[in-house]
């Protein structure tokens, strides 16, 4: 009996004990908050300084675009008046191009060649004026026709065409210091633009030593989309200025050019076809109330018939602005294959018929490359 009885003690002795150790876990439960105390926040990273900036990013602010051009030609063939080498590098051109801020951009291009280097346009664009109006200031091409707007590598031809050469002052025309400002005109379904020029009489067309005896250019150019596919651009330019033949005797020019352009969207990369003229007239005082009048112009066909193939052909007809009753034909013939967009191998074939009698039959080999970034050309 005693010992059933010291058994029955520590029986119920243990199972209060239980009890009131549930008890307990189940008040220490209830007191437990049931989110997890939040952790310290982690310190604030420390400021960073100008050496731990990305390189790419500052380098892109603080630093222009830059690119290099190069433009080799052989030259193949007889031309008693033609003296260009055999083989030749005519001109590397370096291009920094630059956003100045959010109201203006700055264009520089450096072209060295055999003769040196020189400055061929450098300029600012202010494209936030009032009015529809965009500023350019400094050295620059001249808004006459379409061919003295591109440069070198920019054309679709080995050379430039007669008349550019006999009147608009060939390879380096309207190229002066001055100031342009042009003005978009509200029309509806056409693009209206006018530009008035001003320049300091510098170049290979007008010449003068005085201040007061400037170069005036002036250009209105009208563009609009025919279909989806095709557009025309048609254009009318006018330049007047003194010239070095004698004191107080003046030029002018009138130009007008005509584009037509076919690019069918869904084949943008594969076909297109491009018809261009340009005709100029030059009038040139000469001594004795005398006037010298010349007339040329050229016609262009361009073909793209493969992703990186166009051929195409041009025929020029050209007075001398110096010179009556003298005129000068050719007809070329030319072949292009584009590799990538940062080079172009061109073939082209060229015949010219001077007015003294003099012929010219000539084959030319193009090779045109790029490095680094280059901004898109005049359209």
């Amino acid at each position: 009996m005693f010992r059933l009885s010291v058994r029955s003690c520590i029986t119920r002795l243990s199972t209060a004990a239980l009890i009131v150790l549930a008890a307990a876990g189940s008040t220490a439960q209830a007191q437990t908050p049931a989110t997890p105390p939040p952790t310290p926040a982690a310190p604030a990273p420390a400021p960073a300084t100008p050496q731990a900036a990305a390189p790419a990013s500052s380098s892109k602010v603080f630093n222009p675009d830059i690119s290099v051009i190069g433009n080799f030609l052989a030259v193949t063939g007889k031309n008693p008046l033609n003296t260009a080498p055999s083989l030749s590098l005519t001109e590397a051109e370096l291009a920094l191009q630059a956003v100045i801020d959010p109201y203006a951009t700055a264009n520089f291009f450096i072209g060295v060649s055999s003769e040196g280097a020189e400055l061929e346009e450098g300029y600012a664009t202010f494209t936030a004026l009032p009015g529809n109006l965009l500023l350019k200031v400094g050295k620059m091409r001249a808004q006459f026709g379409k061919v003295n707007t591109l440069h070198t590598h920019a054309v679709p031809y080995t050379d430039r065409p007669l008349m550019t050469e006999n009147l608009v002052g060939g390879e380096e025309g309207l190229s002066d210091s001055g100031i342009s400002l042009s003005h978009l005109i509200q029309v509806p379904a056409i693009f209206l633009e006018a530009t008035a020029e001003v320049y300091q009489g510098n170049s290979a067309v007008f010449q003068t030593s005085e201040r007061s005896r400037l170069n005036y250019v002036g250009r209105l150019r009208a563009y609009r989309d025919i279909t989806e596919s095709t557009n025309l651009d048609v254009g009318a330019s006018y330049a007047y200025g003194p010239t070095d033949v004698g004191a107080d005797l003046n030029k002018r020019l009138y130009g007008v050019d005509v584009t037509f352009r076919y690019r069918p969207l869904r084949r943008a990369i594969y076909q297109r076809l491009n018809l261009r003229t340009e005709l100029t007239w030059s009038r040139q005082d000469l001594p004795g109330a005398l006037r010298a009048n010349a007339f040329g112009f050229y016609g262009l066909g361009e073909y793209q018939f493969a992703r990186r193939w166009y051929m195409g052909a041009r025929v020029d007809r050209s007075g001398r602005a110096l010179e009556a009753d003298v005129t000068d034909t050719g007809g070329s013939f030319f072949l292009t294959f584009w590799p990538t967009e940062f080079s172009l191998i061109r073939g082209q074939y060229r015949h010219i018929k001077y007015a003294e009698g003099h012929r010219g039959n000539e084959v030319i080999f193009q090779l045109s490359f790029s490095i680094g970034a280059h901004g898109a050309h005049v359209f």
